[in-house]
């Protein structure tokens, strides 16, 4: 299943709680489902990880839960980038956070490599 985010096609919906490592050179958005729609709630990028606790662990994820009202409501999207720099990623995510405005990132904390 894919979703469409700007011209970027997107892997997922799926359930934060199915993901597992490992992942690399990504950017991935963080959605709330309510009923049948998902809202972006967070925009970031990542080079690679191999930690089973790289969402749960993540500095916003009081926000994800707040925002969607239970770990159950979250779900993940992901746009590989294998072999993109950081710098790369950053770019396509300010556009992305520019046109959806996702509620997590309004400190404008765009990284969590």
């Amino acid at each position: 299943m894919t979703i469409q985010i700007l011209s970027y096609e997107f892997l997922g919906p799926i359930k934060l709680s199915e993901w597992g490592p490992p992942m690399d050179e990504v950017l991935y958005l963080i959605l709330a489902k309510n009923k049948e729609t998902f809202q972006i709630i967070h925009a970031a990028e990542s080079d690679k990880t191999d930690n089973t606790d790289f969402f749960t662990k993540n500095k916003k994820f009081k926000c994800w839960i707040s925002n969607s009202g239970s770990e159950y409501n979250l779900y993940l999207c992901i746009y590989p980038m294998w072999g993109s720099t950081q710098e790369q990623r950053i770019r396509i995510l300010n556009k992305i956070i520019q046109k959806y405005n996702p509620i997590c990132n309004a400190d404008n904390t765009n990284t969590e490599s």
